[in-house]
């Protein structure tokens, strides 16, 4: 058994702390609140007025935080508040809302424009003052959604990116504990509060794989974080690693009766499927992410898409993952976000995240950063043309070049699209920069029956046969790109044989159909037919 392992830090204040780890990006467990069932939280206000209210809210918590604390704290807090009470701020803030940005958004976008102003500073004291600024831009979040940033165990060890100084602040430190992050900085607030109340710390030890919980120690002296076993680097994506539009199968997992290799992935609709995800049996097809998304102030946290993202990777091992972005619009509503004039126009999937840009980047920066994690594969929503495709990369490579140089781990990871739109399926050879396509059966059929979902569930699979010839001549344009098929067709054992003779190799069903489908599929030819004695 692998011992404790000992990572190289920087100490930024002395003294020897040990702890369980409480990871700052972790997932954690939904509150009563969330669970199902209970009580829908009031969705986020937009408008000016939110916003004020909000400000207002925030200073109030960074003054009663202030109340009795040392010089040293004072003058930290009393800087934020200043920062708050900047009219130039909600004025910026104001003019992203008058071009259409949601509050929520608007105040990301200005805040995150003010961060990498100061990350990309020469000065080190110039570039810590940025977690400052993520504070204040944390707290009115929490302000406007109603959930105000929660405290930790103590005597805990904090682990993550970075700490606030407000979270430092609001945490009884009498009971010990310690810090280390993976990234930080020894003339940082934090570092500067650490060493005023003798909480041990250390900065720089690069991003390590832990489990909420687990023991933790911090050297302040020597400079190092001494972890136990089971825990790790996380290391760079091995060069050779095929991408998640790969369709081929390590060790022939399940073929044909023929002998022809099939990819049986699973879809993820729900977080509790993420738990029973089993990396011994199946990879991911599809995870659909609007379950990390259930509001607006969900939609602008970055850091809580990560989690989720980063805890199906890991949790697939080296299995393939493909996470849909945000499919929103339409009759899929997001809380806090009905009074976009996108929303009121009917857009929807891809179309709504170009028109509301700042919705993308949040999401573009999780996946980008979570990409390290595994095999990951991001899938476009509703795609109809090719430039949606563009548009889209483009934005990825522009957030891509921002994380560098904020020198966050990311990796760009290959970008495929649903094939849910007929103009889209019948056009397949134009869309030259996917990376992979996958048919999404559900919003196939609705659109090629010119039906809702509900008339074509109920309409006991008349518009199957034109659906299949559909799919049939769109692998053919595919160009030999990997084509996966991941609606419920997919999971229907019936239509196997027609999926199999148009060329899908790969199939992504719900956990549940999973066995039904490996079944049928071992019992059939490559091209469709029944294997003999079946």
């Amino acid at each position: 058994m692998a011992g404790p392992l000992r990572l190289k830090a920087k100490s930024a204040s002395p003294g020897i702390a040990s702890g369980p780890a409480f990871l700052a990006e972790e997932l954690k467990a939904p509150s009563a609140a969330e669970r199902p069932g209970a009580p829908a939280a009031p969705r986020t206000a937009g408008g000016y007025a939110a916003l004020e209210k909000a400000i207002d809210v925030s200073i109030g918590e960074l003054e009663r935080l202030a109340e009795g604390a040392d010089a040293e704290s004072r003058d930290i807090i009393d800087f934020q508040i200043e920062v708050l009470r900047d009219p130039s701020i909600a004025e910026a803030t104001g003019a992203r809302m008058e071009t259409d940005a949601n509050v929520v958004f608007a105040w990301v976008a200005t805040l995150d424009a003010y961060i990498g102003e100061l990350e990309a500073a020469d000065e080190e004291q110039m570039r810590a003052r940025a977690v400052d600024i993520l504070d204040i831009k944390n707290r009115v979040l929490g302000a406007l959604a109603g959930t105000p940033i929660a405290d930790f165990p103590p005597g805990s060890v904090f682990v993550g990116k970075d700490m606030e100084p407000s979270r430092f602040l609001a945490h009884d430190w009498s009971k010990g504990g310690g810090i280390a992050l993976f990234a930080g900085s020894t003339a940082g607030h934090v570092a500067l509060l650490a060493r005023a109340k003798s909480v041990p710390m250390v900065v720089g030890t690069g991003r390590f794989s832990a489990v909420d919980g687990d023991p933790v120690s911090v050297d302040g002296d020597a400079g190092a974080v001494v972890l136990e076993a089971g825990s790790m680097l996380i290391p760079p994506l091995a060069p050779g690693l095929a991408p998640a539009g790969d369709t081929q199968i390590a060790g022939g997992e399940l073929r044909t009766a023929d002998g022809v290799p099939i990819l049986l992935s699973i879809n993820i609709n729900d977080p509790a499927e993420i738990d029973a995800l089993d990396p011994a049996t199946a990879g991911v097809g599809l995870m659909r992410s609007e379950f990390s998304t259930a509001s607006v102030a969900d939609a602008a946290n970055e850091e809580r898409q990560l989690a989720i993202y980063r805890r199906v990777l890991e949790r697939a091992a080296e299995r393939p993952v493909t996470i849909r972005m945000l499919d929103i619009g339409g009759d899929k509503p997001l809380a806090g976000l009905e009074d976009l004039p996108a929303l009121a126009s009917g857009l929807r999937g891809i179309r709504l995240l170009l028109a509301q840009p700042e919705i993308a980047r949040v999401q573009a920066r999780a996946l980008l950063r979570a990409a390290v994690f595994g095999r990951l594969s991001v899938m476009l929503p509703m795609v109809t043309f090719p430039d949606e495709i563009d548009m889209m990369r483009e934005i990825f490579r522009e957030e891509a070049e921002k994380l560098g140089r904020r020198s966050l781990p990311h990796r760009m990871p290959p970008i495929g699209m649903m094939v849910e739109v007929p103009a889209a399926a019948l056009m397949l050879d134009t869309f030259g920069f996917a990376a992979f396509f996958s048919f999404g059966t559900n919003d196939l059929t609705q659109y090629l029956a010119a039906s809702t979902r509900e008339d074509v569930d109920a309409d006991d699979g008349k518009a199957a046969p034109a659906v299949l010839r559909l799919i049939a001549e769109a692998v053919k344009l595919a160009g030999g790109k990997p084509v996966s098929i991941c609606g419920d067709m997919a999971g229907n054992p019936s239509y196997l044989p027609a999926l199999l003779a148009a060329g899908l190799r790969h199939f992504s069903v719900a956990p549940a159909r999973r066995p039904a489908i490996r079944s049928a599929i071992i019992g059939l030819n490559a091209d469709g037919t029944r294997a003999a004695g079946e």
